[in-house]
């Protein structure tokens, strides 16, 4: 496929002719030309038809160029008709099937040329939101199906009960007689971010195989584009909307009308819950026209990306019968995150002098209210409960490290206000400000419940991974932070503190939502009492009858107090690992770097992915381990004491011979059983069993370093040599003499006879008697016997020696070799008590 880069701005001059589906005609220059010149086109089928047709049939390149003259020249009474099928080719079918663009996987460095021209289509200054805006103006609605919406909104829609957020007042569509299913009708706006959104969700999750960088996507670089456009963190306005050239100017204000910002993000009781039937219009207050997109974009982006969960739903995922209706990707955590970090810049951008809610006044810009209002109106109820499900449903992998720094950017702020360029390089000089306490205290579960959530999880990893380590050390980190614990306590204590008289569900009206006059006007009266807002928060997320567990408080001390018992037997682990490593390697020849060495039958394999970063890994896991508990011991005040004892009852002691200890069991009826102790010793590597081989030498599996064949050849050989002299070498074994003792050596019984075979889960059992004195010839079928065997015939061959002379200087050698060998056995054996 030819293809080429050209601007937007190119697009334009380059297009002077019609597009490949007209007529041959002469060029056309105005829409009134090409009505009058060919009637015909008039039809919407025609043209959607034909663009159909080419999107098939023509590159990439010359579709979109096709696409921006027709955005340009057609009026919207046509572009209406092929707008859904656009926006569809482009990001993908809502069931999945078709996948549009395919802009999750579309990369600057793999197709540079496709992915310019895609960006600067759908810029958001671009020829597709021109599109959009041209329909705006003609108050075009387009139906948009609810049973691709999330699970609790359509859950609600499908009761007939009107959903709480705001973007789907008046917009319901009941279907006609005989149809199925309801409908939304949007604007096309709204349509086009449904779409936008509804794709990260909708396709499916990129395969394996595919290592795609997720920030380097045209997707991802795209939602950062939007959320740059459309919140942006400098200035008081958006900017303006574009107007086409020949056409009338788009509507500024949405045909919806705007809704108090108070209404936003909260629980409602059942009285709250308004009939579908009674959609009550809202009377929009003329200056919140100026930022209905910034509105939309981000009440679509938190209902499609975050509200999977509602507060029912949640609470009955914790039944362990209970099905997940939506797994997030990792993927989609990652856009999340992006969202939050914008959110955090732009609140943050907020003036000084308009900062505090007395500020607020009919002269402050609506975009500088909306700041203020976009985090705990719009966000927090939903990506609680986002964070909640993903806290307790990711699996127990590396890949948790996505949800973690999406979970940790929301806790800081601090990091994303303009006042941090002004901070010191050193990350530990640096305090959290009392400014944030407000911050702190109306997100308190964030910063409590779900750190006891992590603390549950990091409890059943294996902490000597260094991936693992890693995401402790991290969350050690943020927490132990000068100040921050001290604002999380003091919100504990602000919760937690007792009141003379709160109203039953006080907490359910506050800031309750009202549906007349402006989100302006209506903005709830500011709350000075503390406490209140913290329990406001608490039950808001969490239910009037919530059970609440302090952070600081016993129950959770005593989790940190395990996991810094683990964290020390990690260490330990690792260490250990680590000289283990550094043995084996010093121990290793040149020719078992060629794997021709025989290995220990016994050996095994820890299972740990530390060796696979070698030394350097060792040492990061160690440090970051290491920082973790002094983190740890910080924010929780423990004492070295406290730990030393801890540890000790642990048994993380070595027994006499220097060796680990078995997990921790009990004895019962079928033999050991492991404890919750033992399994977490076992899953965090900090003990094992010793499994080694108690079978036939001779029957082993053939090894790597071994030639099968050959070994075959050589177990029926000796195989063969064992039956036919067997008489003859129990009589050589039996005798008291030198031969006797010689023969012993070499023809002597397996070193398993009369061993009792050990077993973690029964009683100790016999090994099964091996008749009579053996030769084994299987150390002729290694790699290693026969390279050394070839190594000294060739070293010989220097020397003049001819094989026979050296054959005979070998056996030689061997023979005073075993002599030596079958004198000092016989004298130990004397020696034995």
């Amino acid at each position: 496929m030819t293809t080429f880069r050209l601007s937007v701005s190119e697009w334009r001059p380059l297009v002077l002719k019609a597009p490949q589906w007209f007529p041959k005609a002469a060029c056309l220059d105005t829409p009134q030309e090409t009505a009058m010149a060919f009637p015909h086109l008039q039809q919407p089928s025609f043209l959607l038809a034909s663009l159909k047709a080419d999107s098939i049939n023509k590159p990439f390149a010359q579709r979109c160029q096709d696409l921006v003259k027709v955005i340009e020249d057609f009026p919207a009474k046509e572009l209406h008709t092929i707008f859904p099928w656009l926006v569809e080719s482009i990001f993908g079918s809502l069931d999945g099937v078709l996948i549009g663009w395919n802009l999750r996987c579309l990369q600057g460095r793999v197709s540079p040329v496709e992915f310019s021209i895609a960006m600067e289509f759908l810029d958001p200054g671009g020829p597709m939101m021109k599109l959009v805006y041209k329909l705006q103006a003609e108050d075009y609605k387009f139906d948009f199906p609810v049973s691709y919406l999330p699970g609790p909104v359509k859950a609600s829609i499908q009761e007939r009960v009107l959903p709480d957020s705001p973007l789907y007042h008046n917009k319901l569509q009941f279907p006609p007689t005989g149809g199925v299913g309801l409908n939304l009708a949007l604007n096309p706006f709204e349509y086009y971010i449904f779409f936008f959104a509804l794709s990260l969700i909708t396709q499916k999750p990129l395969p394996g195989s595919l290592h795609i960088r997720t920030s380097d996507c045209a997707y991802f670089i795209l939602v950062d584009r939007y959320l740059s456009w459309f919140l942006p963190t400098e200035g008081s306005v958006l900017p303006p909307l574009p107007s086409s050239p020949g056409g009338p100017s788009p509507s500024p204000a949405p045909r919806t009308p705007a809704v108090p910002f108070a209404s936003y993000g909260l629980h409602h009781t059942s009285l709250l819950k308004r009939h579908i039937a009674h959609q009550t219009p809202v009377n929009a207050d003329p200056a919140s026209h100026e930022i209905w997109r910034s509105e939309t974009l981000l009440q679509v982006f938190v209902e499609m990306w975050l509200h999977h969960y509602s507060l029912e739903m949640y609470q009955k995922l914790q039944s362990p019968h209970a099905k997940e209706s939506f797994t997030p990707t990792e993927e989609h955590v990652l856009v999340v995150r992006l969202l939050l970090k914008h959110l955090h810049a732009f609140a943050n951008s907020l003036k000084p002098e308009q900062a505090p809610p007395s500020a607020h006044s009919h002269a402050t810009s609506p975009l500088e209210e909306f700041k203020r209002a976009a985090i705990p109106r719009f966000v927090q109820q939903k990506l609680y409960l986002f964070l909640q499900h993903c806290f307790g449903h990711w699996p127990l992998d590396a890949s948790f490290r996505a949800v973690l720094e999406m979970w940790l950017s929301y806790l800081q702020p601090w990091r994303y206000a303009p006042e941090k360029q002004a901070q010191g390089t050193d990350p530990q000089a640096r305090c959290v400000s009392e400014k944030w306490a407000p911050f702190v205290q109306e997100n308190l579960l964030m910063y409590t419940k779900l750190f006891m959530g992590f603390l549950n999880r990091a409890l059943r990893t294996d902490l000597v991974s260094p991936k693992n380590a890693l995401m402790v050390f991290r969350v050690a980190k943020v927490f132990a932070q000068p100040n921050l614990a001290e604002m999380i306590q003091k919100g504990e204590q602000l919760f937690l503190e007792p009141e003379l008289v709160i109203p039953h569900r006080q907490h359910r009206t506050f800031a309750a939502p009202t549906f007349t006059g402006s989100f302006l006007s209506s903005w709830p009266p500011a709350v000075t009492d503390a406490s209140f807002k913290v329990k406001s928060h608490v039950y808001s997320l969490e239910g009037q009858d919530c059970k609440y567990t302090p952070l600081f408080g016993p129950e959770a001390r005593a989790l940190v107090l395990r996991l810094a018992q683990l964290i020390a037997q990690a260490k330990q682990t690792a260490k250990t690992i680590s000289d283990q490593a550094v043995e084996s390697m010093t121990g290793r020849s040149f020719l078992s770097w060629l794997r021709l060495c025989p290995a220990d039958p016994n050996g095994s394999s820890s299972g740990n992915d530390l060796d696979e970063g070698g030394q350097d890994s060792v040492r990061k896991t160690d440090e970051h381990l290491e920082k973790a508990l002094e983190y740890l011991c910080q924010i929780f005040r423990l004492s070295e004491t406290q730990l030393a004892q801890l540890t000790l009852a642990l048994g993380t002691t070595q027994d006499e011979n220097g060796k680990k200890q078995l997990p921790d069991c009990i004895v019962g009826e079928a033999g050991l059983i492991l404890t919750p102790l033992g399994r977490y010793q076992i899953i965090n590597g900090l003990r094992r069993f010793e499994i080694e081989y108690q079978g036939d030498a001779e029957l082993q599996p053939i090894r790597s370093y071994e030639i099968a064949s050959l070994v075959r050849v050589l177990f029926q050989l000796s195989s063969a040599i064992n039956h036919r002299f067997a008489d003859q070498m129990a009589a050589l074994c039996s005798r008291a003499d030198f031969l006797g003792s010689f023969c012993r050596y070499h023809l002597t019984e397996s070193a398993q006879a009369g061993r009792r075979l050990l077993s973690p889960v029964g009683p100790g059992r016999r090994a099964p008697q091996v008749q009579g004195p053996r030769l084994s010839l299987r150390f002729l079928g290694s790699y290693h016997t026969l390279l050394s065997l070839l190594l000294a015939f060739f070293v010989a061959s220097l020397f003049c020696v001819g094989p026979l002379p050296c054959a005979l200087i070998l056996t030689l050698g061997y023979l005073l070799y075993a002599v030596a060998m079958t004198l000092l056995t016989e004298r130990a054996k004397l020696h034995q008590p």
